[in-house]
């Protein structure tokens, strides 16, 4: 998607709602949080009541512990299918039911997802009293919450009261831009560039400061392009993903008063999936944490996943010695795996050395022995995937409780295909919604008319429609030079000011999905792509449809709120977004994007040395080996009654056949919980001949 504007707000204030008679049931529970908790039939039971409080209930006295120690620093260790969600909704219900504010409360989640289902939950949990409203917890990402906290303290971040958030696909082009500035774009990878500026943000890394300690040539490139990179965002008044936080912590460390106000804002903090935290992330958290140090954490270090990207498992590992006092609760009953299944990713994840010790033990049944299959070739894989998953099918099995899990993202290819020839419907995780080119074309009108100082999606529009604006009309159009065109030109650019003038008045008073559908009024792209004959652009128009019914979530803002919040969620949006509860079809996905994901049946293909584990990972330490053995961990919870594991004898990796061996994790899961399995020699692939030395 296409950078997104966030502009300063400044929203009326709502009228106020009369109070409902179950949001009068919660103030009377406030009023009476000494004495206990008022049920749905008016009774009232003893606040810390485990049997008697239906938020105490369903938790085993673990869980239940979390919700005890309300008050201090909690770090709560979660393994895998531990009900980590349950607990914290849980918690922050429970926190409200005792009296605390619900405004006072942020959780911090790592995906829009996460955030909507913790949202969800506590309002169930608490018969539905928190109605949309000012009055509610903050459940946010860590880069929304950095949106917020930027919006609301603009002028004091030195930003400008709008500006656009850039996605990947933008800082990319940007970065290949230097390249070419400098006459090196022959020389170095631009995506290698771009995550080496990624990560120096995420570690908390100044420009000047990376300056001073480059030594090599590839850190000598990656100053002078960050230099250009860090000019073309300011020009354009633009973030990048990475400054959402960096700006935010820099505004927070060097403004006391704004650290004063934000930690009497939130006096309880909640973190979910803290393993994945990096320094900035941390360093802000320590900043929100006022002197009560109301600061609940949960995650679990043998799922630390995302090292390459700054994440560390030593916050969490160094915890109790940042926080002193702060209890530790370690949650181990697996509610979503079979007790087969538990047992071989404990197993396989014991042989780590750096993580907190845990035995992970399931309340399910044994279960069925791990499946393995042993293919000739990734073809012959693929066919055994796709033929067992039809039998699933056919067995009554839905297509959305399955997944197939993958390390590199090449890897779909050929597992599409087979799934194609026997008919099974799939969806790719990852190719999100907002990076459509139809969906990327009606936003980028709401952001150009927001900030027009937006060049990327000025040049984006320019000639959507059509409007006789050329290459060399477009750069004089962004350089402002427009006095310097013909006249026919000229008037070409004054078409397009003129939408974009009527799309911001648009923006300004109408709802967000009014302002969308103006949009595609005023551009006609919904009727073209309605009235052509291609299957493609009716599924594209079918797109433009459902981007208004997005756009409708957001009109209970008040313009141009709604429109602001909604650009925000779309360049936030992660992989797990984009799959919804009610998807159809097999998942195909990486590890990585299965990440807090479950489902009943799983197969993980791709089990061999230098592909998972990968040999691009265990490079650099034996640190990075047990990464790629959490991650090989993670694959295998995602599964709650079946798992199927399998590799390929022989591989196509960058165009050469390569022999390949079993993956070492195979030989680190006890045999007796794993089950050859045999393909009927029918059922096979056709048998080839293969060349290796060609």
């Amino acid at each position: 998607m296409a950078k997104t504007t966030i502009p300063r707000a400044v929203v009326p204030s709502t009228p106020a709602r009369k109070p409902s008679e179950r949001w009068l049931r919660i103030a009377k529970t406030r009023q009476n949080a000494k004495s206990g908790v008022l049920l749905p039939c008016g009774r009232m039971v003893p606040m810390n009541d485990t049997h008697q409080n239906p938020l105490f209930a369903a938790l085993n006295p673990a869980q239940q512990e979390a919700l005890h120690r309300l008050n201090g620093p909690v770090m709560i260790v979660a393994g895998a299918g531990s009900g980590k969600t349950r607990v914290l909704t849980h918690r922050i219900a429970h926190l409200i039911a005792t009296g605390v504010p619900p405004e006072t409360i942020l959780g911090i989640t790592f995906t829009n997802k996460a955030a909507r289902e913790m949202r969800d939950r506590v309002r169930a949990l608490l018969f539905g009293n928190l109605a949309p409203s000012a009055r509610e917890p903050l459940l946010a990402t860590f880069h929304s919450l950095g949106v917020r906290i930027l919006r609301e303290f603009a002028p004091q971040a030195g930003l400008p009261r709008s500006f656009s958030i850039y996605d990947r696909a933008d800082s990319l082009k940007i970065v290949k831009d230097s390249l070419r500035e400098l006459g090196a774009e022959k020389q170095w990878e631009p995506r290698a560039l771009l995550s080496a500026i990624s990560r120096a943000k995420g570690d908390a890394t100044t420009l000047s400061a990376y300056r001073d300690r480059a030594a090599t040539p590839f850190e000598e490139i990656v100053v002078r392009v960050w230099e250009r990179y860090e000019n073309a965002l300011q020009r354009t008044n633009a973030l990048d993903f990475d400054d959402l936080l960096s700006r935010t912590l820099l505004l927070v460390e060097s403004q006391t008063e704004i650290q004063q106000i934000l930690q009497e804002r939130w006096r309880y903090i909640h973190v979910d999936e803290f393993q994945d935290t990096n320094a900035v992330q941390y360093r802000l958290l320590r900043l929100l944490v006022g002197k009560e140090q109301n600061i609940c954490v949960v995650g679990d270090v043998d799922q630390n996943i995302y090292s390459w990207r700054g994440a560390s498992i030593r916050f969490m590992l160094n915890f109790e010695s940042d926080f002193p006092g702060a209890a530790q609760i370690i949650l181990e009953e697996n509610y979503r795996s079979t007790q087969t299944i538990v047992a071989a990713a404990n197993e396989l994840i014991s042989r780590n050395r750096n993580r907190i010790p845990k035995v992970s033990h399931s309340t399910n049944e044994e279960g069925s022995p791990v499946r393995l299959y042993a293919a000739y070739d990734e073809h012959d894989e693929a066919a055994f995937v796709a033929r067992t998953i039809r039998e699933r099918l056919q067995e009554g099995v839905a297509s959305r409780e399955i997944a197939v899990l993958y390390r590199a993202n090449f890897q779909s290819r050929v597992l599409e295909e087979a799934l194609l020839r026997v008919g099974v419907p799939y969806k790719v995780v990852g190719t999100r919604f907002f990076e459509r080119k139809e969906v990327k074309d009606i936003l980028s009108y709401a952001r150009a008319a927001l900030n027009p100082q937006s060049t990327a999606d000025i040049a984006r529009i320019a000639n959507t429609p059509p409007r006789g604006i050329g290459k060399a009309t477009l750069a004089a159009l962004l350089a402002e030079r427009e006095h310097t065109l013909a006249a026919r030109a000229r008037n070409a650019v004054a078409s397009l000011r003129r939408d974009l003038k009527a799309v911001a008045a648009v923006l300004a008073t109408e709802p967000a999905s009014h302002a969308i559908r103006h949009i595609m009024e005023l551009t006609g792209y919904l009727r073209m792509l309605e009235a052509s004959k291609s299957e493609e652009d009716k599924e594209r128009a079918e797109n433009l449809k459902e981007l208004v019914s997005l756009a409708a979530e957001y009109d209970h803002h008040a313009p141009p709120a709604g429109i602001e919040e909604m650009l925000a969620q779309a360049a936030l949006e992660s992989d797990q977004d984009t799959l919804r509860d009610n998807h159809e079809g097999v998942a195909l996905m990486t590890v990585h994007a299965a990440k807090g994901l479950e489902f009943a049946e799983v197969f993980v293909v791709g089990l061999e040395e230098g592909l998972f584990p990968s040999y691009a990972g265990l490079n650099d330490a034996s640190r990075d080996e047990e990464e790629e053995r959490r991650l090989m961990y993670v694959a295998m919870t995602r599964a709650q009654k079946q798992l199927w594991l399998s590799w390929a004898q022989s591989r196509m990796l960058f165009g050469n056949r390569s022999v390949q061996a079993p993956s070492s994790f195979l030989s680190e899961i006890d045999p007796s919980y794993l089950e050859p399995v045999q393909a009927e020699e029918e059922a096979r692939e056709p048998l080839r001949v293969i060349y290796l030395d060609e």
